[in-house]
């Protein structure tokens, strides 16, 4: 089947940029105009948008020059970063970092439209150009070319694409659930942490050990060899994804450098960089657990890995624990960098730990193992169909569906 022709999308849109009102003025903000950052698009779980953290005064948007988009507009962010989009289930209006394209309903599909755009990231993000940071100007937005079916055919695509996506989404809160789970199997069996005559307060070094990775360079990098353990392998939902970068030592050099710093099965692996505070206040770091399957692998900068203490702690119950006010306000005290927030082993040294007896322990690690179980069930499953959707937006795309 041959592609569809395809089309400018400036001649199959209006393209609307967005505005900032004065952070100064109160009486521009907490009004009743919806108001999107890229930052509201990071965090969607859906492709659809209708709650936000801001939002505006009409005062304010007069001030900066912002339009409301009307329902049904699909929004795409043109810097910091590049290449999110969503379509807004109400109306709003965006900050500057969007190029938002109101679709010509007799030419192009907003569903259509939002799906082909997704697909497109890394064409989108190398469109970029600035010398502070990379920008999708109107003027570009407005000349790249979309193949256009008719509307028919492309309904037809973005309905299989959202079945589809909403397979995927489902799993993925079926994933938060099960982390909640555990949260709650932590709370049910250690209570409050400082609670029991039967739990002590140990230094956090007495009751684990731990390594951060060696301070890697660019030059060092290779195309194949044994795999760097980055920050952004380290996800949110405590899985360890090292598709997400490409980086590499050759293998001479870890047999002769970086032997100790291979990671081992079982191994807790922790970002030290790359992370942020909460709106509590207080940091929040990311953790998980390295399978067989990730093997052989080597630590890098800004990641730390934890062994248990036999006899005296479970990685387990530190894994959890890391999610506990005990550790994060111990660490948020102590971070540092401004433009990111990092920690190391020397602030490690000097935290607390409330550490139940290791029956205790271990008895949250059988609590928990069913539900780990079924979270590694769920993640793999998630995987196959993240893998089915990325298939059908290309044969989607190529006329193949």
């Amino acid at each position: 089947m041959s592609l569809p022709p395809s089309v400018a999308l400036g001649d199959c849109c209006d393209i609307v940029g967005g505005g900032t009102p004065r952070t100064s003025e109160a009486d521009f903000w907490g009004g009743d105009v919806v108001w999107a950052t890229p930052k509201d698009l990071g965090n969607l779980k859906t492709r659809h948008i209708s709650q936000t953290a801001r939002s505006i005064t009409r005062r304010g948007l007069d001030s900066c020059g912002a339009k409301i988009l009307p329902a049904g507009s699909v929004l795409l962010s043109s810097r910091a970063p590049i290449g999110l989009v969503a379509i807004n289930a109400v109306p709003m209006a965006t900050n500057q970092g969007f190029k938002s394209l109101l679709p010509h309903i007799d030419k192009v599909d907003a569903g259509y439209l939002s799906h082909w755009l997704s697909a497109k990231l890394d064409y989108l993000q190398n469109l970029g150009s600035g010398a502070t940071f990379k920008e999708i100007s109107t003027e570009v937005v407005a000349r790249i070319q979309i193949p256009l079916p008719s509307l028919d055919v492309q309904r037809q695509i973005a309905e299989v694409l959202d079945s589809a996506d909403r397979l995927c989404t489902l799993r993925r809160e079926t994933l938060s659930r099960l982390k909640s789970v555990v949260k709650s199997i932590f709370v049910d069996t250690f209570g409050n942490l400082h609670a029991g005559s039967d739990s002590k307060s140990v230094l956090l070094h007495d009751a684990y050990w731990f390594q951060e990775g060696p301070g890697v360079r660019k030059w060092q990098f290779r195309d194949t060899g044994v795999k760097l353990l980055n920050v952004a392998n380290i996800l949110k939902d405590g899985v360890l994804d090292l598709s997400k970068t490409n980086k590499y030592l050759g293998l001479a050099e870890v047999e002769s450098r970086y032997r100790h710093f291979l990671v081992d099965e079982g191994d807790l692996v922790v970002a030290s960089s790359g992370i942020s505070f909460d709106d509590d206040g207080m940091l929040r770091t990311r953790g998980a657990f390295v399978e067989a399957n990730h093997l052989p692998l080597c630590m890098n900068t800004s990641t730390i890995r934890f062994k248990a203490m036999e006899g005296l702690s479970t990685l387990a119950y530190l894994k959890q624990w890391l999610e506990t006010v005990e550790f994060r306000s111990q660490i948020s005290r102590r971070v540092t960098g401004s433009a990111q927030q990092n920690f190391g082993p020397s602030h490690l040294r000097e935290l607390w730990i409330t550490l139940p007896p290791i029956h205790d322990q271990q008895l949250f690690d059988a609590r928990i193992a069913r539900v780990e179980y079924v979270r590694s069930a769920q993640q793999t499953h998630l995987a196959h169909l993240d893998a089915l959707f990325v298939s059908l937006q290309d044969r989607a795309f190529k006329g193949k569906l």
